[in-house]
């Protein structure tokens, strides 16, 4: 169990959290939602220790051992692998680096023989025999191969620090897990594991994501933060979301029945308080009006975007077609002659592991990169909008926001672009802000503006989800299950590729396309397509 009593964090003049009281136990897993600045990472850097509160203090049951995700990269550089997920318990792995420190000496004590057997009995009680093989296994559950398990963490790719700094903090059976948006750069096959894993787990978890999907599928509780309250819901996201809407109109609802009974009160006392035969009565409504008292109803602190693509032409029955494109990069065959053909009303999710490939395709597809051979065609009543996955040069310049929008507007006037900005939660003096500083997720809504700004008829997104809060997710989403016009996209969000997407593409390894118009979940049952796709990792291991 772990419990905050009466934590506020001040910074500065502002209270990010005030009296916070809340218990997480046993056996549950927690969801902490809020909108973006609302303090989620900081609240579970508070009850991980690594920041102090203002007041109040964080209880822990004592004997219980906590794990928190690790949220800089290249903090393990130097280590290993499998040593960097044993860490994941410090004291295991002190007693292993004592243990071989002892045994590597040349002049070996009776004080070290008696160190060693303490050591070794604390071992044993850990089940440090088998940590080696449980850090395996939460690695190959995770995606990294077995020929990966000793190279050191330096040579890793991004990606895949991830997933080991993933298997660290699972690692060793924590009592209380605490994980910052654990799906953040894991494929689909990650996720899933990940989600079976948590759901098995017996002790306590709180987990930051903003993978509605994920949340419903591991939480039993959501903790909501909002104007530094949080608040316990029991359930998963959607039952939290559909709870707090019908808890707000019920507190509307009592508070206009009490104006009704208040307005009632006041007209007898306002007619009857001189009339000598009803004063007692109009006394006695007077104190019962002195009782009434309406709900306090705070508007959330959660603002939608509003997400709306609408293209300036209609789109024709030829879209695009694409014939035997390959790449390869750095002798990696990436495409390996994938073909298909669009229709006008697709609406199709890339999913699988090879980020790369995706990638790769959606910059061939938008004329940024040369195929090995192959060709495509775009339809002639086809106009393309492209959300990149790294949009760093995009910001890489010294103009406003509302400068950058307006060179990518064919009309110039600076309030029909701001209209586009104020759409996407920029206001006022937010225009004046230079790209170069802004978050991850402004970036992201200054590029959706300038998707929808263009007034495109196929839109192609490379993980737009990345950055974004979970209204900005959802109302992205609902703008694309309206948009008009064809989609291709690549998301690890599972919610998002489900409800947005009609056909899915899977690049396998080596390149190989799987294509079938399906909705994901129906892909993912499919035995059909399990098969497949295990044939098609067999030949890529044989070659």
């Amino acid at each position: 169990m772990i419990a905050a009593n009466n934590v506020t964090l001040r910074i500065g003049k502002k209270a990010l959290f005030e009296d916070v009281n809340i218990k997480f136990t046993e056996g549950n897993c927690y969801g902490l939602i809020g909108a973006n600045g609302a303090g989620k990472s900081t609240f579970l850097k508070i009850l991980s220790g690594q920041l102090e509160t203002t007041s109040g203090d964080v209880t822990i049951t004592p004997g219980q051992r906590l794990s928190f995700l690790q949220q800089d990269h290249f903090k393990y550089d130097a280590y290993n692998v499998l040593d960097t997920v044993i860490m994941g318990n410090a004291r295991l792995y002190e007693i292993m680096k004592e243990k071989d420190a002892i045994y590597a000496k040349e002049n070996f004590t009776e004080e070290d023989g008696i160190r060693a057997s303490e050591l070794e009995g604390e071992f044993a009680e850990m089940d440090g025999w088998n940590a080696e093989s449980d850090a395996e296994q939460l690695l190959n559950g995770l995606g990294i191969p077995t020929e990966l398990h000793y190279s050191q963490m330096a040579d890793l790719k991004g990606s895949e620090k991830v997933k080991v700094l993933l298997a660290q903090a699972l690692f060793g059976n924590p009592d209380i897990l605490l994980l910052d948006e654990p799906t953040n750069h894991l494929d689909l096959d990650a996720i899933a594991w990940l989600e079976e894993f948590l759901i098995n787990f017996e002790n306590t978890v709180i987990v930051v994501s903003h993978d509605r999907y994920f949340l419903n599928k591991v939480c039993t509780h959501i903790a909501d933060i909002d104007y530094g309250k949080i608040q316990l819901y029991a359930g998963n996201y959607d039952f939290w979301f559909e709870s707090s809407q019908l808890l707000v109109k019920q507190m509307k609802e009592a508070n206009k029945k009490k104006e009704e009974k208040i307005k009632e009160l006041q007209e007898f006392i306002s007619r009857f308080s001189a009339n000598a035969s009803k004063s007692r009565q109009a006394t006695s409504r007077k104190k019962a009006l002195e009782k009434i008292q309406l709900e306090e109803i705070r508007p959330s602190s959660r603002k939608y975007p509003y997400i709306d693509f609408r293209p300036n032409r209609e789109i024709g029955n030829e879209v695009l077609m694409v014939e035997n494109l390959s790449k390869t990069i750095d002798g990696v065959k990436i495409l390996d002659n994938i073909s298909f053909t669009l229709g006008r009303e697709d609406k199709v999710a890339f999913v699988g592991g090879n980020e790369l490939a995706k990638t790769t395709l959606f910059r061939i597809l938008m004329g940024e990169l040369e195929p090995d051979s192959g060709n495509y065609k775009w339809g002639v009543t086809t106009t393309q909008a492209y959300f990149p996955k790294d949009s760093t040069q995009e910001f890489d310049n010294d103009l406003t926001i509302a400068d950058w929008l307006t060179q990518y507007s064919e009309i110039k006037d600076v309030t029909y672009v701001r209209g586009f900005l104020g759409r996407m939660l920029f206001a006022g003096e937010d225009g004046v802000k230079k790209v170069r500083v802004l978050s991850g997720g402004e970036k992201v809504r200054c590029l959706l503006s300038k998707m929808m700004i263009s007034g495109a008829n196929v839109l192609i997104l490379d993980e737009p989800t990345n950055h974004l809060d979970m209204e900005s997710i959802t109302a992205l989403n609902n703008g694309l299950i309206k948009f008009p016009g064809v989609l291709l996209f690549a998301s690890h969000d599972h919610q998002f590729v489900e409800t947005t997407a009609n056909r899915i593409m899977e690049i396998v390894p080596g390149g190989a396309l799987i294509d079938k118009i399906t909705t994901y979940d129906e892909y993912l049952a499919s035995d059909e397509m399990a098969r497949k796709r295990q044939v098609y990792l067999m030949e890529e291991e044989d070659n």
